[in-house]
């Protein structure tokens, strides 16, 4: 199946230097600053995610994958959590593994409960755990902003690499989410990592095929929603099969196969080395998925917890969500919400160098072979999550940092001062809007949009407040309002009392008894009705935490 002959190179980037004279020997030293630049780059982004990380309590996720992690890691068993593939959730454990946390056995509840019993119930430390468990994802996202370098080299120089990977390590969404034990950004990388593999695949497919199926199957092995992506993986494959050197269809169509055969096994694999038996004994609610989407379901060649896992996606999908943007409430999902909250998330230079890039694969010649490659699985995943029924955070469109990051460094194809020069700006203004932000990632929005002070007038949810900054909230109230009575209305995954603080909950009273201080999540201020909507309105703001939870006095 993978009986393909090697090239003798793989495909030449694009230089973007003068030809050496005949005769000339180039300088000792002159590659020397791209390593170097490289390396900073990456420390930076580093720095940033691991001291973000620190600081930062469990958003309402994280519980959930680092309970499942640790069942992962020390029971060997698949039991919560089906709704996501277990790939990420062992990078995860390989951190929680050298934690060594305190494992309650004799526990039963479901996985929310499971995950906050692990970090507050069973003697752990929650802050030093948290750390453990995102330390290989930050480990995972810094080795994705190589292959974005690589990917953006390889199509149009060095130059066009190091771009890229600017644009990457200081984007705001990638910094945030790469610093958290979540899954959006293995994901998306993992899909990246496929796609550069399959345009390397037009010169040597002997070798990179293999290596960009297992890529595939490893973004199937951690989320579900990149499925969409293998369609359009596997036509490449047999693209950039038929291209090569002795390509013909027939070797094109088997390697095509192959893709999907591989990709299938690594999500099996991914099984088996949770549980060798795959026991599977499902602890929440599978809905019957019936009609077109049940038949994709049984079709399915995964393991069965796999394809439970994608019954309860589809029955999320199915629930009466609401959702908030633009200052606006809502019920049900907005076909458009994606790109609005992209608007507001993305730097201003960011938008204007993926314009650029996008428009220059299309319109040059030299990189149009190149822009299936780089555009076609962001757009098409773009549209299927736009399609989705939780318009809970650009998370879902995470992979369009990392792709259009490689098509911006593209832009630097043109040999043109006044391109290079604008790009440079660009990057500049990048660069500026990120460390303004910091340690606040989460709750970016760029300058059009007032900051990440202001992103709570317009969007929501994991776009401002994940329930990040409990811990902050605990520091503030001591310094600054020690001895107060303290109201709590808390959207999150961390446990207030684990932190100090000892607040009520203002829902459970009459309006008239509630004097003091009111603290409340910014998500749900966003989407108050009732008696919340009622305690705010007569309130005044007097104090922001994280930028995600607004403080009132009563």
């Amino acid at each position: 199946m993978w009986d393909l002959r090697i090239a003798r190179a793989v495909p030449r980037p694009v230089s973007l230097s003068p030809p050496a004279r005949a005769g000339a020997t180039p300088r000792a030293g002159r590659r020397w600053p791209v390593p170097l630049l490289v390396a900073v780059l990456l420390a930076q982004m580093a720095f940033a995610m691991v001291t973000t990380a620190v600081q930062q309590t469990p958003t309402i996720d994280e519980p959930v994958y680092v309970g499942a992690a640790a069942e992962y890691v020390h029971e060997h068993r698949l039991r919560h959590n089906p709704e996501h593939p277990p790939l990420g959730k062992l990078v995860i454990g390989a951190g929680v593994a050298l934690a060594d946390p305190h494992i309650d056995p004799f526990f039963t509840g479901d996985q929310g409960r499971w995950g906050r019993h692990l970090l507050y119930g069973s003697g752990n430390d929650p802050w030093r755990l948290m750390l453990w468990a995102r330390l290989p994802m930050i480990a995972l996202t810094l080795s994705f902003g190589l292959v974005v370098f690589a990917f953006a080299r390889e199509l149009a120089g060095r130059a066009a690499g190091l771009a890229a990977l600017a644009l990457y390590c200081f984007s705001p969404d990638v910094i945030a989410h790469g610093s958290l034990a979540t899954l959006d950004v293995p994901a998306a990388g993992f899909v990246l990592t496929s796609a550069w593999l399959m345009w390397r695949a037009r010169g040597a497919p002997r070798l990179y095929l293999p290596l960009a199926a297992t890529a595939l199957g490893a973004a199937l092995a951690t989320k579900m929603s990149t499925l969409p992506a293998v369609p359009v993986l596997t036509v490449l494959a047999a693209v950039s099969v038929r291209r090569s050197p002795g390509g013909s269809r027939r070797r094109a169509v088997a390697a095509a196969g192959g893709v999907v055969l591989v990709a299938i096994a690594v999500v099996w694999l991914t099984y088996l080395m949770v549980d060798p038996r795959l026991r599977w004994a499902p602890e929440q609610h599978v809905p019957v998925v019936r009609g077109l989407r049940g038949l994709l379901v049984e079709a399915m060649p995964f393991p069965e917890a796999y394809r439970d896992g994608m019954r309860v996606q589809f029955g999320l999908e199915n629930r009466p969500w609401q959702g908030f943007l633009y200052g606006r409430r809502y019920d049900g999902s907005l076909w458009y919400y994606l790109p609005a909250a992209l608007l507001v998330k993305t730097p201003l230079g960011m938008l204007a160098s993926w314009a650029g890039g996008a428009a220059a694969l299309v319109a040059v010649r030299r990189l149009r072979p190149a822009a299936p490659y780089v555009l076609a699985a962001p757009l098409v995943l773009l549209a299927t999550a736009m399609q989705g029924a939780r318009n809970f955070g650009t998370r879902y469109a995470l992979f369009l940092p990392l792709f259009l990051a490689v098509a911006a460094g593209c832009v630097l194809v043109l040999r043109s001062r006044w391109v290079s020069s604008g790009v440079a700006v660009l990057v500049a203004v990048v660069a500026l809007s990120s460390v303004r932000t910091y340690p606040y990632y989460l709750p970016y929005s760029n300058e059009a949009f007032g900051g990440p002070a202001r992103t709570r007038e317009w969007l929501h949810d994991s776009n401002v407040d994940w329930g990040q900054d409990l811990g902050r909230l605990a520091q503030r109230l001591r310094e600054r309002y020690p001895g107060e009575r303290v109201w709590l209305v808390y959207k999150g995954g961390g446990v207030p009392s684990s932190y100090g603080i000892e607040a009520s909950d203002p829902r459970r009273v009459p309006v008239r008894e509630v004097r003091g201080l009111l603290a409340v999540s910014d998500s749900a201020a966003a989407k108050a009705t009732g008696r919340l909507a009622e305690l705010i309105g007569g309130s005044r703001p007097v104090d922001d935490v994280g930028h995600s939870i607004t403080l009132y006095r009563r």
